[in-house]
């Protein structure tokens, strides 16, 4: 290893885990460091806003679900596929882990992933989800449902990679973070221009360290 860089830096963060940042640079191990370091600022950086993004869907789309079945508790009488309703099972079993013996709907729609909630979005849910109530969750959306979700399910991974610690840096993060913008419009623009206040990741972006642009 480099004498200029940590000796720890593999021992602690693992080989295997290094490596991708290696083979983006060519295995110059000094600028692979910095671009382990700012992956996870914008990674952080990121949190933020995806955050935001998940909260506002599921809420957008509890609402919609609730008025259209008349009870909080919608996911008894939706017609929820195996793979839906087996994760609102599981967010059931999670709170009764937590000894939360009696969850009320805002409890287990906190526990429900912000996959599960771009799932509602799929094909299959056409019929009976989207044309008569998720549709209203988006009011400044005027294109295809598919479309729609597509977007979000991109958002998904990202969250995921970032919440498991993997490389993003990657991706077009600029065009990533236009994109949570426009998702977050379609459901309220008021709650996107809040956001842009307190909004990292433009800052983090600009600071890519030298030599690891693609």
């Amino acid at each position: 290893m480099h004498t200029d860089l940590p000796r720890w830096v593999e021992r602690v963060i693992s080989v295997p885990r290094f490596a991708p940042y290696l083979g983006a640079l060519s295995g110059d191990r000094l600028v692979a460091w910095d671009l382990y370091q700012w992956n996870v600022q914008v990674s952080e950086a990121f949190y933020g806003p995806l955050h935001c993004l998940e909260i506002c869907l599921r809420n957008a789309e509890h609402d919609q679900l609730r008025n259209r079945f008349g009870t909080d508790d919608w996911w008894r009488v939706a017609p929820l596929n195996m793979s839906e309703a087996a994760k609102v099972t599981a967010a059931k079993q999670k709170l009764a882990r937590k000894d939360v013996r009696r969850p009320s709907a805002d409890d287990v729609v906190t526990e429900l992933s912000f996959g599960f909630w771009v799932s509602l979005l799929s094909r299959k849910y056409d019929r009976h989800l989207w044309v008569p109530a998720l549709h209203r969750a988006f009011p400044y959306y005027s294109g295809s449902r598919e479309s729609l979700r597509d977007n979000l399910q991109a958002m998904v991974f990202l969250r995921n990679r970032i919440m498991h610690h993997e490389p993003i840096h990657h991706r077009h993060l600029a065009a990533d973070h236009v994109k949570i913008y426009t998702l977050l419009g379609y459901v309220e623009p008021q709650f996107a221009s809040w956001l842009r206040a307190f909004d990292r990741v433009p800052e983090v972006l600009a600071r890519r360290p030298e030599g690891t642009r693609r």
